[in-house]
């Protein structure tokens, strides 16, 4: 029995069996201690969006690590290299004049956001304004707020009331948010916290005009809309965009962001915050009392600054709007098959394809590990397919038949 206590695991399932041990990686492809090779379905836990083994990505960790490796950004201390990044990603925000708060992932930034939303409304006179509200099926990490707004229940087990004041409305219905604010009051309401494509509960793409229709709710009842884009955010929501905000006009109050800005090569994340909300807190005197000590790093900044070099010059974000099109024509297909429910997709390079039988996901992942494709569950049985972005048509292909086989067989 190993010492290594993994995440989100059955530990007793694991030690029987022993891990699934990666080695290296490279382009598309993962491989394991025995040698074997698989087609990275995931891109890792939908971050690795550049693929695997870019060495200049690498070297400019080594030369930052060399340099100075972190040094931090509370009061007025910063360095060159994180400055850049922030003014880099401020630049790409769908709401001009944006300020950026780094953090280590996408749990501390929804941490982050939670608290803010929380303390501008203290700053507005309002303090009453604290109810924050999520959506079933949601997944916003797994930090106290995170795990408060749990949209899938079975994270939230366990551990009784973490933080007060929070509520849950339907993922797919407008009206369950208005309802919610008829009833408690827009004036006791701080945020909205909304995932524009829902991930880790399972791939489920917005119903058309439900974004709209809520972010209006939310600007006519003075509620914070916050856009978590831990996944949608630096190009896989396709449309050759960078957020799922801009492609839908959301003008968000803030954005929680964080895999895709590295692309998991070092931790890293942000929250984004438009004026309206930041504005209290440049215009002097106020403190807003948060913060990490590994907050916009240097070494991951300069990662960071890499990776979206990458995806520039390379013009990833076309190939994640390619991806997009090339998804839905491959597995669509795979509806047909017994062991399939769905295939949910068409919007960014994201599809889920949902088990008739939610129990056989496990199996299925098996299944698919057999035949060279590495996947994962979300949800209730859906297997995950978010791949990176440098997927080639080809590549698409080779996945969706081999999809095809393993469920075949289970």
């Amino acid at each position: 029995m190993g010492s290594l206590w993994h995440g989100f695991a059955d530990m007793g399932a694991v030690s029987a069996s022993g891990p699934f041990v990666i080695t290296r990686g490279e382009g598309t492809r993962i491989f394991d201690d025995k040698g074997g090779e698989y087609i990275d379905a995931t891109a890792g836990l939908w971050f690795t969006n550049i693929g695997h083994g870019r060495t200049e990505v690498a070297e400019a960790i080594a030369k930052q690590a060399s340099t100075i490796a972190h040094y931090s950004n509370f009061g007025d201390f910063a360095s060159d290299v994180t400055l850049e990044l922030a003014e880099r990603v401020a630049r790409m925000a769908p709401v001009a004049g944006s300020k950026v708060m780094f953090t280590l992932g996408g749990s501390d930034s929804v941490d982050s956001a939670f608290k803010l939303a929380r303390r501008y409304w203290v700053e507005q006179g309002k303090p009453e304004k604290k109810i924050v509200v999520g959506r079933t099926k949601a997944y916003h990490g797994m930090h106290a707020a995170g795990t408060s707004l749990a949209g899938i229940p079975a994270n939230g087990e366990g551990y009784g009331q973490i933080l007060p004041d929070t509520e849950t409305v339907d993922w797919d219905d407008a009206k369950s948010l208005l309802g919610l604010i008829e009833r408690v009051g827009a004036d006791n309401i701080a945020a909205f916290f909304i995932e524009p494509i829902i991930g880790a509960g399972g791939v489920y793409l917005p119903p058309e005009g439900y974004l709209r229709e809520v972010r209006e709710i939310c600007r006519d009842h003075n509620v914070l809309f916050v856009a978590d884009e831990v996944v949608t955010g630096f190009g896989r929501i396709g449309a050759n965009e960078w957020f799922a905000s801009s492609r839908f006009d959301l003008q968000p109050d803030m954005i929680t962001t964080a895999k895709g800005l590295t692309s998991g090569y070092v931790p890293m994340g942000a929250l984004i915050v438009a004026p309206r909300v930041a504005e209290p807190f440049f215009a002097g005197g106020t403190w807003f009392r948060h913060g990490y000590t590994y907050g916009g790093h240097n070494v991951s900044a300069a990662a960071a600054l890499a990776n979206l070099d990458i995806i520039e010059r390379e013009n990833l974000l076309d190939g994640a709007n390619r991806l997009e099109s090339e998804l839905a024509q491959a597995l669509s297909p795979l509806a047909d098959l017994d062991a399939v429910a769905e295939v949910r997709t068409g919007l960014g390079a994201v599809t889920a394809v949902q088990l008739a039988d939610p129990s056989k996901a496990m199996a299925a992942i098996a299944k698919l590990r057999e035949h060279g494709v590495s996947s994962r569950a979300a949800g209730q049985g859906a297997l995950q397919v978010s791949p990176a972005f440098v997927m080639t048509t080809d590549e698409v292909g080779e996945m969706a038949d081999r999809f095809a086989a393993a469920l075949r067989e289970l």
